[in-house]
């Protein structure tokens, strides 16, 4: 069974904790491994170092990347040891994993998010985010986790823009990066260290463009 604890591509969409502890109950009485994607959603994204920590479940298997080399392609894939044994060598090969440049990147950059304390910074912010998103007139709703977040439109403001889409030109013509993930949604991936200042900044020119 494979799972985003937070769809990132498919809208931002949470999956519940109760939801995740039934498929991990269910994944133990069929023996079925659980595998977790956190690519999008791992390396304190969330506002914990990974997403299904939220649920208080122990997965069998995660998969991770982006994040983890700080833009030096990397992906890694780690699991109970008495599941990674399966794995002999020659069975299981990586474009980009292993690499002494890349494993060299990963390091350094699980270094400095340890020391920045990543997960803690990303809990602050997205609340920051989230709150301030809504109070923007024009925003229906916000849902996501940490600095993962939608902000739904309402469909007065789809219908003066044609959707999402047209909002999220018109917002990087003023110099703000989101991405339609649905029709209706926008979503808002800062980087982990954003700072108050920049935080206000990108709401300040949401709130602009949706006036």
């Amino acid at each position: 069974m494979l799972l985003e604890p937070l769809q990132g591509e498919g809208g931002v969409n949470m999956a519940s904790a109760e939801y995740l502890r039934a498929v991990r109950r269910l994944c133990d009485e069929r023996g079925v491994l659980l595998i977790m994607d956190e690519v999008q959603t791992g390396l304190g994204r969330t506002g914990r170092w990974w997403g299904f920590e939220h649920a208080g479940i122990r997965p069998d298997i995660v998969t991770s990347a982006k994040a983890l080399g700080n833009g030096v392609p990397i992906g890694a894939c780690w699991a109970r040891t008495d599941i990674a044994s399966v794995f002999q060598p020659g069975d299981h090969g990586s474009t980009f994993g292993g690499q002494p440049l890349a494993a060299s990147a990963a390091l350094a950059t699980l270094t400095v998010m340890e020391a920045e304390d990543v997960p803690a910074r990303a809990a602050t912010a997205g609340a920051r985010l989230a709150k301030s998103l809504e109070a923007v007139a024009g925003v229906a709703s916000v849902r996501g986790l940490g600095l993962l977040l939608a902000a739904e439109l309402e469909p007065s403001v789809l219908a003066r823009f044609e959707g999402a889409k047209g909002a999220q030109q018109r917002l990087l013509d003023a110099g703000l990066v989101v991405n339609a993930v649905t029709s209706t949604a926008l979503r808002l991936a800062p980087p982990l260290l954003v700072s108050d200042a920049e935080i206000d900044e990108a709401v300040d020119i949401l709130r602009a463009v949706l006036a």
